[in-house]
């Protein structure tokens, strides 16, 4: 698992960039204009998602236009299905020792009638 993945969509401003940019890619100027921010902020940014391999930029004419590379946010879910894996474990025993529970619940109030 990559450690940058995490660096890059921990700041609230990337985290943004790359919710929007599912949707399709787009030049900087709109990602500015849409998240609210100045384009070199924007641009910082951005670098910032490339370097850490969440986004390719393709110039056409003179605009960049970003998009996601789906790669990392494929090995992030392949990592964290791991744990969801653990989890569902978990829910099952839980859901067996509740079972387990109940039945004994209605055994005992059944007998003391």
């Amino acid at each position: 698992m990559n450690t940058m993945t995490f660096s890059a969509l921990a700041e609230p401003n990337r985290l943004d960039i790359v919710e929007l940019l599912l949707n399709g890619p787009l030049p900087v100027g709109e990602i500015a204009q849409r998240l609210d921010l100045n384009q070199p902020q924007t641009s910082k940014h951005l670098r910032f998602l490339s370097d850490a391999g969440l986004v390719e930029v393709q110039p056409v004419a003179n605009k960049r236009i970003y998009k996601l590379r789906p790669e990392p946010l494929q090995e992030l879910d392949s990592w964290l299905d791991s744990f969801r894996r653990i989890w569902e474990e978990r829910f099952d025993n839980l859901d067996v020792y509740l079972r387990q529970l109940q039945q004994k619940s209605n055994n005992d109030g059944s007998g003391s009638k």
